[in-house]
């Protein structure tokens, strides 16, 4: 078995509180630098992302230095260079997609029936040198993060503790997105969850979990595989409704007060997205029909697609 969890554990904490699981893939030969250099020189240049790993906890998009190196470079040199990195969608190359799946397929078997559908399935792989920081920050899916080598401190907060994310910042993330970094304020460490993350073990971060992490004194690599499902889309329809109801003035309650309203809302903005794409559809037939529309762009726009992750053009990381 490459992975092994705690069933009631699981259908205890899952998608509510972090929880640590076992893996088997420390000596995987897809996590030797040989093969994440040749993954990096292959993935598309979008899928790669790596800057300077000497960052404070709270950083800007526009304020992350380059590490001045290739990909290539970054991964070989990567004990040394104090670099931070992360290798996208890997799923795109079969042996690591291969890999994904048989991990899931695996946490799917042991959690049973407190194991939601998977959809949208998407792996990981984050390389840092010794000390470096991944910066405050949310993400949208349920995440297993695998530690392969190396060690990282993990401190994160509860997604409902709204003085260190508030409701706003929320529905800006997922309504608007510009980058998953958040606001930091020091005082927010008074009340994180500070969880050590050791190779062998895998560590659960619910769904939009606000969390910073500090890589030990040694190289880390860690393999992040991660999935939405009914209840991460309908938490992302829910915030997005509520950003349009925070636009036109009104207080809007957060997921989780009110059944009904929740149901209410994601029925109706899915509806909303739904007649947007139908519109979006028949702009972009008239558009191609038209004898004299040549190449001149449209306004149409797929506002059903669900939230971008890291790697696509609307979720620059």
């Amino acid at each position: 078995m490459l992975i092994d969890l705690d069933r009631e554990v699981f259908a205890a904490y899952f998608d509510k509180k972090p929880f640590h699981i076992r893996h088997s893939l420390g000596d995987h030969p897809l996590f030797a630098l040989p093969r994440l250099i040749e993954l990096a020189r292959k993935l598309p240049e979008a899928y790669v992302e790596y800057n300077a790993g000497t960052l404070p906890v709270g950083v800007r998009a526009d304020q992350t230095p380059r590490n001045g190196l290739s990909p290539e470079e970054t991964v070989r040199r990567i004990a040394g260079n104090g670099s931070w990195m992360v290798l996208k969608n890997v799923q795109q190359d079969p042996e690591y997609g291969a890999l994904l799946e048989r991990c899931l397929e695996q946490v799917a078997e042991q959690a049973g029936s407190a194991m939601p559908r998977m959809t949208r399935r998407e792996g990981f792989i984050f390389l840092s040198s010794p000390g470096a920081v991944t910066p405050f920050h949310l993400d949208p899916e349920h995440n297993f993060l695998l530690q392969i080598r190396g060690t990282k401190i993990v401190n994160m907060w509860d997604r409902d503790d709204r003085f260190v994310l508030p409701d706003a910042e929320l529905e800006k993330f997922y309504a608007a997105f510009v980058h998953r970094n958040l606001p930091w304020r020091d005082v927010f460490q008074t009340t994180a969850w500070v969880v050590p993350l050791q190779p062998g073990q895998g560590l659960h971060f619910p769904v939009a979990v606000p969390h910073w992490v500090k890589n030990g004194s040694e190289v880390s690599i860690s393999f992040s595989i991660t999935f939405r499902s009914e209840s991460s889309h309908g938490r992302e329809l829910i915030h997005r409704a509520n950003a349009r109801l925070r636009r036109l003035g009104l207080s809007p309650r957060p997921p989780g007060r009110s059944v009904l309203l929740d149901s209410a809302k994601r029925a109706a903005f899915a509806a909303l997205l739904e007649l947007r794409k139908l519109a979006a559809s028949s702009t972009t037939r008239a558009h191609a029909a038209s004898p004299e529309s040549g190449d001149a762009p449209h306004p149409a726009r797929d506002a059903a697609a669900p939230l971008p992750r890291d790697g696509e053009a609307a979720h620059p990381r």
